[in-house]
């Protein structure tokens, strides 16, 4: 298992605070024995999901045209026809992807092919149950083109623990299918 480069800042932190917070714990309450294990629990407990959120596993994915892979690791909570307007402009098929904060949070392109268009849209952080996330949220959305002209639209939607996106492409780049490079 690696750790995705988005991640280290938010690791090191991390630790940070649990030494710290320790070391308080260790130095006002000597005495506290259930106390200091409760918090020694705790802190690998917040340790250990930081660990998960910024993991990348290695995949070995066999790239085949005919085939789209799902960008996210999670649960699919949606899959229904929809009007999409900002860029294809008819009717598609949405899929969507709920991702915990134990799920690996690097997302993969769904296929090999060509950025056709990019954008990145500020936005709130609403809890990802909320009616208007999918529209307020902070998002990107990404549109690649493979070498038969099929175009997939896929979107990454921020939300109140997954504040931010991160993307390394730009419109013209060439992709790999299962490339991963995006952190939330």
């Amino acid at each position: 298992m690696t750790i995705h480069k988005e991640g280290y800042t938010s690791i090191a932190l991390c630790v940070l605070f649990i030494f710290v917070l320790n070391a308080v714990i260790q130095f006002y309450f000597p005495q506290a024995h259930v106390v200091k294990w409760i918090i020694y629990i705790l802190s690998f407990l917040l340790f250990v999901i930081i660990l998960q959120f910024f993991r990348s596993p290695s995949l070995s994915i066999d790239a085949d045209e005919a085939q789209i892979l799902c960008p996210a690791d999670g649960k699919v909570v949606v899959i229904e026809e929809t009007d999409e307007t900002e860029f294809l402009k008819d009717k598609r098929i949405q899929l969507s992807v709920f991702m915990s904060p134990v799920n690996v949070h690097v997302n993969r392109n769904p296929m090999s092919g060509v950025i056709k268009y990019f954008k990145y849209n500020p936005g709130k952080y609403l809890v990802a149950w909320h009616p208007k996330s999918s529209t307020e949220n902070e998002r990107t959305t990404i549109v690649i083109e493979n070498s038969a002209g099929v175009a997939v639209l896929f979107r990454q939607i921020a939300g109140a623990l997954a504040r931010r996106i991160v993307w390394y492409v730009k419109e013209g780049d060439q992709v790999q299918q299962g490339g991963g490079n995006l952190v939330l």
